[in-house]
């Protein structure tokens, strides 16, 4: 199907000089150290005369995972590590879109053939600024920072099909209506790309397959596909009519049709990543050979997407990485991703041949490049954070407990997500006195607890904004009954069946506890015998009552047996839940402390 041209031309004027700025060592992987014979001509965009040259620079600015974090994240979320010449490493604050307004705009001066691309997740499990208002103000974000095109990610289906729509065409929220009442919500001036994700009934696409960047005799297309498993990450609701279909097989589908409208090149935005070996946004992830310093699923994605395909620009695992990764024909092809949260953006250089239409793959190069708080924010970036921080702050502000320290989200067992799990018991008890426990899945921490103050909230105050960064889902707080075989099976499906190569492992509340042996494989891994509630061993006959969020509750996270569970009750919403148990359980003068998260026991 062909696809139209930008929905609306922005002629960009890049007033802005380039600065460079202080943001360390940023390798860069070029698949080679020259162009061919032909040398680089942009004489046509800079007043020369004559016939543009054979090569182009084309600059393909790119960012995935920005989850709605306008303000700059707090804590471990709002930094980068970043590897020195001499070994060592330093960590250095960065994101907030007033910086990457910023960083962005410098970026493309001097670049007049320049595209800048995402690779989904730009909403969902957003703070509240964002998610409050159903991330409307992250579209406008991001209109702003003159995005071209984003791929679809999983948390594109948080709200579901219809809300996606609506994020793309504009309009108001059917139920809470419009929130700016001077102007009515546009959408995105942005096209979503959803190539693999399709209605059930018409077997086509939701929204664009492709689209393709154009300026005078440069075209580039894009391809854009979220992860196959979307459904076992995304609430039922969310995806419901729609099904999601091989990433490689769709993205080779529409690079041959591109190819027959005459696109040769071609770049695939895939909501899909891999594990590199460090977690330095600069580490050289090709310094033992192309891809030998990335894991994962990416790894397999890049080996058997088309040769057609020129680069991949990555994501979903939040992970930073510059790597070449062979493709079907043996030739090595750029694979990037940009971390989250606006914290870094992958700066690449595509030079494309004006003879064959395609790219010089020889040429590429890449680099990571932090967004650091240093440089000058964006005006409109403050101006419409502020829009919304007014609007939000009435709730947000809202104290609803003390801490007496910080609250990490970090760790196979984390403080912050033992914290949650104890408030859904807690919350479950109040529906049931008989619920025994609760279990909280680890990628619904989407953040943990600073002590010190983010606002005039004082230090050690938790309000109703940060809880709300902490769980932005809205899932509710459900309770059903589980034999304890179940739940023994429940914990071993940690590290089983869909969850092998990458453990998914549950927060526990107080009293549950387990040995989890990592020197072993598959469900041998949770050390049955261990298991104990509140020092008993679990009897597999026995009906335990378990309360989680509705997504595990479903079966969500590959743990199919919590799917499978009795009596089903509906409680409150998980953030709710936490709101009620800080506030039950705190004041300024006797705070929270911190979990010890010391309730599996690890041995590796």
């Amino acid at each position: 199907m062909p696809t139209p041209a930008h929905p609306r031309h922005r002629g960009r004027r890049r007033t802005h000089t380039f600065l460079a700025t202080a943001a360390g060592l940023a390798t860069v992987a070029a698949l080679a150290a020259a162009l061919p014979a032909q040398a680089h001509d942009d004489r046509d965009d800079h007043g020369g005369h004559g016939r543009p040259g054979r090569y182009q620079d084309v600059q393909l600015l790119s960012f995935n995972d920005l989850h709605g974090n306008l303000e700059p994240p707090s804590g471990s979320s709002g930094r980068v590590t970043e590897l020195q010449s001499d070994g060592t490493t330093k960590t250095v604050d960065a994101g907030g879109v007033e910086y990457l307004a910023t960083h962005l705009r410098q970026a493309r001066a001097g670049h007049p053939y320049s595209i800048t691309a995402a690779g989904g997740d730009m909403v969902g499990a957003s703070p509240l600024i964002s998610g409050l208002f159903h991330d409307e103000p992250t579209i406008e974000a991001l209109n702003g920072l003159d995005l071209d095109v984003t791929s679809v990610g999983n948390h594109e289906f948080d709200e579901g099909a219809k809300e996606l729509a609506r994020l793309q065409n504009g309009g108001c929220h059917p139920t809470d209506g419009c929130y700016d009442k001077k102007k009515k919500f546009t959408g995105a001036d942005f096209p979503y790309l959803a190539a693999n994700v399709l209605n059930e009934k018409t077997d086509k696409p939701i929204l664009k397959p492709y689209w393709v960047w154009k300026k005078k005799d440069v075209k580039v297309g894009f391809i854009g596909v979220t992860l196959e498993n979307t459904p076992g990450i995304v609430s039922a609701e969310g995806v419901r009519g729609l099904k999601f279909k091989d990433e490689v097989e769709t993205i080779n589908k529409y690079a041959k049709e591109l190819q027959r409208q005459g696109v040769q090149s071609i770049v695939a935005l895939i909501h899909e990543g891999g594990f590199p070996a460090s977690s330095s946004y600069n580490y050289d992830c090709d310094s033992s050979g192309a891809g030998a310093g990335i894991s994962g699923p990416i790894v397999d994605i890049a080996k058997n997407v088309t040769p057609a395909v020129d680069a991949l620009v990555t994501g979903h695992t939040h992970n930073a990485y510059v790597c070449t990764i062979d493709d079907p024909a043996g030739k090595p092809r750029m694979v990037t991703s940009a971390a989250s949260f606006g914290r870094l953006y992958t700066d690449t250089t595509l030079t494309y041949d004006r003879v064959t239409g395609d790219i010089a793959r020889t040429a590429v190069k890449s680099a990571n490049r932090v967004v650091t708080r240093t440089v000058p924010k964006a005006a409109d970036m403050t101006q419409l954070i502020s829009k919304w921080n007014t609007l939000a702050a009435p709730i947000g502000n809202r104290p609803v407990g003390y801490i007496s320290g910080d609250i990490a989200n970090t760790g196979t067992e984390s403080p912050m997500g033992d914290l949650i799990a104890d408030a859904q018991l807690a919350h479950g008890r109040e529906l049931d006195p008989k619920t025994s426990l609760a279990l909280m899945n680890p990628g619904g921490v989407r953040a943990g607890l600073t002590y010190a103050a983010s606002g005039a909230e004082g230090d050690g105050v938790v309000t109703y904004a940060e809880g709300f960064t902490v769980q932005p889902f809205a899932n509710t707080v459900n309770l059903q009954d589980l034999t304890g075989a179940q739940l023994i099976q429940v914990l071993k499906e940690q590290v089983s069946g869909a969850n092998a190569a990458a453990p998914k492992i549950l927060q526990p509340s107080a009293g549950l506890t387990y040995t989890l042996d990592l020197t072993k494989s598959g469900a041998d891994r949770v050390v049955t015998d261990s298991i104990r509630l509140n020092g008993a061993a679990i009897d597999p006959a026995a009906t335990y009552r378990v309360a989680s969020n509705s997504f595990l509750a479903g079966g969500g996270d590959g743990f199919t047996t919590l799917g499978q569970g009795t009596n089903p009750l509906v409680g409150a919403d998980d953030l709710t839940a936490l709101a009620n148990y800080l506030t039950a359980n705190s004041s300024a003068g006797n705070p929270i402390a911190p979990p010890a998260a010391d309730r599996i026991t690890i041995v590796r």
